[in-house]
């Protein structure tokens, strides 16, 4: 399920230990991996399907809350105001990030004890291409979890998930 409130993973995790259940456990469970569930506990709930959400809600108790679907074209009065074109410019660059969290062009920080990773866009895609030239991986040129456009910062601002994955949560 690739748009899932974060909130839902950190009380799918407060549960799940309240209840001393591993995440293996859980996992045979609802018929997933483990990556999957710590995935979801860290707020990416992408690796896991409609069918496994729900039986991790039902066990739990815990509602599923999607947050609003991102812009699109049908929706053009929440869609960012497009800059124009200057003069004289052949066009205009959009720079990818790299979702690799051990490449060197993302930088790790700390908000509380919280772990975060700032993309380095124009580090590993300076010249708006499709493939990471520090360690090759694919851009991402949009958020990975809901399709908005990128913003400057670690965390989209329209759905609140992080664009680099971090192994610490």
């Amino acid at each position: 399920m690739t748009n899932l409130d974060r909130e839902f993973g950190r009380k799918v995790q407060e549960a799940r230990r309240s209840r001393r259940i591993s995440q293996t456990e859980l996992a045979r469970e609802v018929g997933c991996f483990q990556s999957a569930i710590s995935a979801l506990e860290q707020g990416d709930g992408r690796k896991l399907n409609d069918e496994a959400i729900e039986k991790i809600s039902k066990k739990f108790g815990i509602p599923i809350i999607k947050p609003p679907e991102p812009p699109s074209a049908a929706n053009a009065d929440f869609a960012p105001p497009i800059p124009p074109v200057p003069s004289g410019a052949a066009r205009i660059v959009t720079h990818g990030f790299c979702p690799n969290p051990n490449c060197p062009s993302n930088h790790a920080y700390t908000v509380g004890e919280e772990l975060f990773m700032k993309p380095g866009k124009e580090e590993c895609d300076p010249v708006g291409g499709t493939y990471c030239v520090l360690c090759g991986e694919v851009l991402e040129k949009k958020c990975p979890s809901c399709g908005a456009p990128l913003n400057e910062g670690a965390v989209c601002t329209y759905c609140g998930n992080r664009y680099v994955p971090c192994s610490q949560g």
